[in-house]
């Protein structure tokens, strides 16, 4: 008897798979732990929607009942977005999962690990996790950048979430040989906000430039992943002092309650949008959505180059 499939296709995914076309894959944790119900759901819906006026097939991922599911159904993505007790998926807990029959949301590591067994290679998000401020002596370091250095998927994001510890996030991003291409721009961007301080590595300044970049890397059978960092639009950007101040507040807020491991992030996402007067969430949705446009664009490029 041949092996049962470590997940599902919806169908449209399976009529792209089937048909060759680009697809772009999505987390499922932004809409269950990173914003609120219904904002989140219009965000997923409208991100879906953008990468098929663009030309390629969205993918979003989760765990329903323990089946991984590479696409998500309407019925499915809405009851995921009202769900409240949805696991927060990493590397870590994703067979977990699918072994004793739970739902979960897929963070941006386990996003990568089924996006490459599903064969997509390109994957939109919000920001990815990194290196906490106070690694030095907590040693809470996301499973994300550990993902990127190994699983051959380009992740378009907005940076590090502007939470992190963004120095300490690109050096290990630089030690594990991770390419971080900031798309143009010369600065790497700090999610809310466009600018971080901080040097871009290597820009692109086009979706055809990227795809060009990553069929070199293939073709010198250098593995892994690629960071995309596509700043926020200028329009909607948050002031990065601003978002400094919020920031530092959630994080004592975090502190004096005691909030620790993977409950740390959507906390401190919640206080930013009450801190700011939901004006952090206004900034979220527009770069998930910038995001999502850029990452069509490199897998249809991508596509188009073979």
């Amino acid at each position: 008897m041949a092996p049962a499939s470590p997940f599902g296709l919806s169908d449209e995914v399976a009529a792209a798979i089937e048909d060759g076309r680009p697809l772009v894959a999505l987390e499922s944790t932004i809409v269950t732990h990173g914003m609120p119900y219904p904002q989140n759901l219009a965000m997923a819906r409208r991100v879906e929607a953008i990468i098929r006026e663009e030309g390629a097939v969205p993918a979003t991922i989760a765990v329903l009942d323990g089946r991984l599911r590479v696409g998500l159904e309407a019925s499915e993505l809405e009851g995921l977005a009202t769900a409240r007790d949805a696991m927060k998926l990493s590397r870590a807990d994703l067979a977990y999962a699918v072994a004793f029959g739970r739902t979960g949301a897929t963070t941006v590591a386990a996003t990568m690990i089924a996006a490459a067994l599903a064969g997509i290679h390109v994957f939109a998000t919000g920001g990815v996790g990194g290196v906490h401020r106070g690694a030095e002596t907590s040693f809470d370091i996301s499973a994300d950048l550990e993902e990127l250095a190994r699983t051959p998927v380009l992740v378009v994001c907005a940076g590090a979430k502007a939470i992190l510890d963004l120095k300490k996030t690109y050096e290990v991003l630089e030690t594990k040989g991770v390419p971080v291409v900031c798309h143009g721009a010369d600065e790497l961007p700090a999610f809310w906000s466009r600018g971080s301080g901080i040097p871009a590595p290597l820009r692109l300044d086009s979706p055809e430039a990227i795809a060009v970049f990553q069929a070199a890397r293939r073709s010198l059978g250098v593995g892994g992943g690629m960071l995309i960092a596509n700043p926020v639009p200028e329009a909607d950007a948050l002031p990065q002092a601003t978002v400094d101040g919020w920031i530092d507040a959630a994080l004592a807020d975090a502190e004096a309650r005691g909030i620790v491991g993977k409950e740390v992030t959507p906390f401190l996402l919640q206080r930013m949008f009450e801190l700011s007067d939901g004006r952090s969430l206004t900034a979220n949705i527009a770069l998930v959505e910038n995001n999502a446009r850029l990452a069509a664009r490199i897998a249809v490029a991508m596509r188009a180059g073979g």
